[in-house]
């Protein structure tokens, strides 16, 4: 069901950009799915309080379920009662919820505001649009911070993904997701598997068994996390010597908190973050949804959130104006993740082969995980 549709009630119109409601109401108060700690913090500076500045009267509640997306939207779709008025997704989940019905498609260039100069919101975010139901925020990437003061003496530090895996020389506790995501590729890799040949692997059952014997082998000494907040608490407490979470978890505990942590980029996962809007929504409830993301998603809103967490702008427009970090003062251009010097070996998630294969796989990781 495309958006334009499903708004007719509200006759939607788009002025200079600015989506203007006639006809209805729109409600005043909205509920917004996200991940917590940092990125949510990013958020609310960013977005969340200059839209209820700019609209008085207006509440935004936050609730950090996005690690449970796509399970929970699907209970509230079976049951008829739709509680969440937007939700912040990864690209492979926000595909899974399009394709489900889940989450309503959105015409881009219609709904979302244009580049300063005109440029159509669609040409601003080209390829990061990866779904009719997805809005682009941000691109990021889930890479590894390290303890400076466990490194052994006369070792060199770690420098990414794969020394993870080498406890004789990085001995210590692990953090790792608690989902096949970035696991399962990083165990390949680090196996031997080419890049370009991981993805045909992990469709098989030999590739499945391959990643799985390699895991195997830090299973033991792996903390496995479900929160972004968890593996950078980790590294605080000095619990682990190593551990993956999102780059921005990783920038606000070097940078803003001053702990003693490295981070490891080799072989950072990128991926894209964005909003889907649930189906079934009012129409007073969608309307307010419209006019937030068409505010929160311009090219200047963007740019703002990458004043306080080093994510990227998914708009084009918008990364020129990613300037310093909003109270630090630091050039926040070199704590990116596409940052050449960061990104020398990058590993781009396959966000639509995950669409694929992501039940069968949560599945298989949670019985290997128990055994």
């Amino acid at each position: 069901m495309k958006l334009t549709k499903a708004l007719m009630t509200t006759s939607a119109l788009t002025l200079a950009g600015t989506v203007v409601w006639a006809g209805g109401h729109m409600a005043d108060e909205m509920t917004i799915v996200s991940w917590g700690g940092a990125y949510s913090a990013s958020q609310q500076a960013a977005y969340h309080d200059p839209y209820m500045a700019a609209n008085p009267g207006v509440t935004i509640i936050n609730d950090e379920s996005s690690s449970e997306g796509i399970a929970k939207m699907r209970a509230m779709n079976e049951a008829g009662n739709i509680t969440w008025d937007l939700v912040d997704l990864e690209a492979a989940d926000a595909i899974r919820a399009c394709d489900e019905g889940l989450a309503i498609e959105v015409d881009h260039d219609a709904d979302l505001a244009a580049a300063p100069d005109g440029t159509s919101a669609s040409n601003d975010f080209g390829d990061m649009i990866v779904s009719d139901c997805f809005i682009p925020q941000i691109v990021f990437s889930t890479t590894f911070g390290y303890r400076t003061d466990m490194v052994p003496a006369g070792v060199a530090p770690p420098t990414g993904a794969c020394d993870v895996f080498d406890l004789e020389t990085y001995p210590g506790k692990r953090a790792l997701n608690r989902n096949p995501i970035a696991n399962m590729e990083w165990a390949l890799l680090c196996d031997g598997v080419a890049y370009e040949d991981i993805y045909d692997l992990l469709e098989t059952d030999a590739g499945q068994q391959q990643a799985f014997a390699k895991l195997d082998t830090i299973k033991d000494e792996t903390i496995w996390w479900t929160a972004g907040a968890e593996t950078p608490q980790l590294l605080a407490d000095g619990e682990i010597f190593m551990g993956s979470t999102y780059n921005g978890r990783l920038f606000s505990l070097i940078a803003e908190q001053g702990q003693p942590v490295g981070m490891a980029w080799d072989w950072q996962m990128f991926d894209l973050d964005g909003w889907v809007i649930p189906a079934g929504l009012s129409d007073e409830r969608l309307a307010r949804v419209m006019d937030y993301v068409n505010f929160a998603t311009d090219t200047q809103r963007l740019a703002d959130q990458a004043k306080y967490i080093s994510y990227g702008p998914a708009r084009m427009s918008s990364a020129p104006l990613v300037s310093t970090h909003a109270t630090l003062g630091i050039d926040m251009a070199p704590h990116m993740p596409t940052e050449p010097g960061n990104a020398e070996n990058t590993f781009v998630n396959n966000y639509e082969w995950w669409a694929d294969y992501r039940d069968d796989l949560d599945a298989k990781f949670q019985s290997w995980l128990a055994q």
